[in-house]
């Protein structure tokens, strides 16, 4: 992607960053919000246990959602940063760089999702570890990703954060999704630092405490995927910005 092509063709980057923003959601969606919530039981490892060797197919396919979404997020955030860049290049940077530690770890908690089955289905294990000892494994490897999705979901709270803040000065895109972009950070911020520190306040604020997020991130993904930017705004940023680089820059 070159500098030049998204200076004269904006749209076509903010639509397919909201394109891939949707999809990224709707895996998201699937993956954390219907097939755990359908076969993980909160503080009960035998039927979480029981609930993935019934529908295996389904597990693994929750699975493989979580792992497109990181490798969907990559070219998105490389949109937003060139989409907000003209605002603050450091800052849109900053935001990219906590974006990139966020998806990281959010690869890497998949590892602990990616056990759970085989250590499930392993005979072998049945030769060291009794059935319930194998449910506590996999428990283990549950808690384990939910432990590390939170700690990438800080960093992302930081990115919805600074985010914001750019959306909110841009000019071209709404003043009001730059809001709904910080408070969504808040929100990531709030839920999961009590998720790690504070377990009983964050069961009390879960899940109201992520509806925010919700808002914040459907409204800006939406936006670039039927408005995108204001292109005579935009314009004018590019412009300032041509005027004020010295010579030769890149």
């Amino acid at each position: 992607m070159k500098h030049r092509d998204i200076e004269s063709h904006p749209q076509v980057y903010a639509r397919t960053s909201g394109a891939i923003y949707l999809a990224v959601i709707v895996l998201g969606a699937f993956a954390e919000g219907f097939v755990t919530n359908q076969l993980v039981v909160s503080h009960d490892a035998a039927a979480s246990a029981n609930n993935i060797l019934r529908s295996p197919e389904l597990w693994r396919l929750g699975v493989a959602s979580d792992l497109l979404i990181p490798v969907l997020a990559i070219p998105q955030l490389w949109i937003e940063y060139l989409l907000l860049r003209p605002v603050s290049k450091n800052l849109a940077l900053l935001a990219a760089m906590f974006n990139l530690v966020s998806l990281a770890v959010e690869s890497i908690s998949k590892l602990c999702l990616l056990v759970i089955l085989p250590t499930l289905e392993s005979t072998d294990y049945l030769k060291a570890f009794d059935p319930a000892q194998l449910q506590a494994l996999a428990n283990l490897a549950l808690l384990s990703h939910d432990v590390a999705f939170n700690i990438a979901l800080i960093f992302f709270g930081c990115t919805c954060i600074l985010n914001g803040y750019l959306i909110y000065q841009s000019t071209y895109l709404p003043k009001a999704i730059g809001i709904l972009m910080a408070i969504a950070g808040l929100s990531y911020l709030t839920a999961c630092l009590s998720a790690l520190v504070a377990p009983a306040f964050a069961d009390s604020i879960t899940p109201g405490i992520l509806l925010p997020a919700l808002v914040g991130e459907s409204s800006f993904c939406l936006w670039l995927l039927t408005r995108g930017v204001n292109v005579t705004k935009w314009n004018e940023r590019i412009s300032l910005q041509s005027r004020s680089q010295p010579a030769g820059s890149l």
